[in-house]
């Protein structure tokens, strides 16, 4: 799908977020917004202002019980109603899971077709700010095993505001998790009705010895590794994926079946992690293009620490990457 633009705009992550739930409030009266404190901006400000444009009746404090919240949001959207729900962090998503994924995820199917979920999840993840175990995990994974949910991770503003717009005018339940470590960075966004389709990876920058795939925080670390392997005459390819459940498995195997190396970095622990899933996905459609294993960089698998000094040599980063692309270059 094309879209044409007249300019850019200059936004943060957490300014593209606030403006995606906007415009859509807009364009449609049937979006409405859930979750504790939303009506004065929620922890980090990502809804401040809207229950000023769009009343509290659209703008709903809910109270802090999460599966509460998500069976009224999943109930408004059997109704009609097209709710975004804020939870958040990503951490208490744990306790709205059987209404999510027992309820939700699956009220489409087991309706044959009839009824719709057009239900929107917020959530907020990520290891920054020394917040501890219970505020900084990434649990994407074990929302891909469920079906009937989308799962997207934008990396940049012009993807969070994209992404969420399409989110919303999905027809199925969505979880939208955004890195809080992302939420103060700027870039161009560009200015209309932008719209992000699902399920389809960016190929950030392109390569053809070596393909580097990354979500989220993880994205910053992989573009600067690119540069140094270039700097040192590998050439790589790094793709956001941006949605991992549905994965766009077309991009991921098209680009390693051209470089014959692949590398997945996340900041999720490595045992059982989105990467794992895709490594088996590389291993099914381009075995026999590989001139390596596939490599996965991720967290360790321990609880988050709080403090800042642990928390930084706990996230992989650019290093990990770059020396991971040495090895395999020479197969190893």
């Amino acid at each position: 799908m094309t879209y044409k633009y007249s300019r850019m705009l200059e936004q943060t992550y957490l300014e593209a977020v606030r403006s995606a739930l906007a415009e859509e409030m807009r364009r449609d009266s049937s979006v409405y917004l859930f979750g504790e404190d939303v009506a004065v901006g929620g922890p980090f400000g990502a809804t401040k202002g809207l229950a000023k444009e769009f009343g509290t009746n659209r703008v709903v404090n809910t109270p802090i019980s999460e599966g509460t919240v998500m069976g009224l949001a999943t109930g408004a959207a059997l109704a009609g109603l097209r709710p975004v729900l804020e939870i958040m962090f990503i951490d208490f998503i744990t306790l709205a899971m059987d209404q999510l994924a027992n309820h939700a995820a699956k009220f489409h199917y087991m309706s044959g077709g009839q009824l719709k979920i057009p239900l929107t999840i917020r959530v907020q993840c990520g290891i920054t700010g020394a917040m501890g175990a219970h505020h900084s995990q990434s649990l994407e994974a074990w929302l891909t095993h469920v079906p009937g949910l989308k799962v997207l991770i934008p990396a940049s503003p012009a993807d969070a505001k994209g992404l969420l717009k399409s989110a919303i005018r999905d027809d199925n339940p969505v979880v939208f998790i955004e890195h809080r470590g992302l939420y103060w960075t700027k870039a161009e966004i560009p200015e209309g009705d932008h719209a992000v389709p699902i399920g389809q990876a960016n190929v950030l920058r392109e390569g053809d010895q070596i393909t580097i795939l990354a979500i989220a925080s993880m994205v910053a670390p992989a573009l600067a590794a690119g540069d140094e392997l270039a700097r040192q005459g590998i050439s790589a390819e790094v793709i956001d994926l941006r949605s991992v459940s549905p994965l766009d498995v077309k991009t991921i195997v098209n680009s390693v079946r051209k470089t014959s190396r692949a590398i997945i970095v996340h900041e999720a622990v490595r045992q059982s992690g989105i990467g794992a899933e895709i490594a088996a996905l590389v291993q099914e459609h381009a075995f026999y293009h590989l001139d390596c294993p596939v490599i996965r960089i991720a967290a360790p698998f321990a609880p988050i620490p709080a403090g800042t000094s642990l928390e930084s040599a706990f996230l992989p980063g650019k290093e990990l990457v770059v020396d991971a692309a040495r090895r395999a270059m020479v197969g190893r």
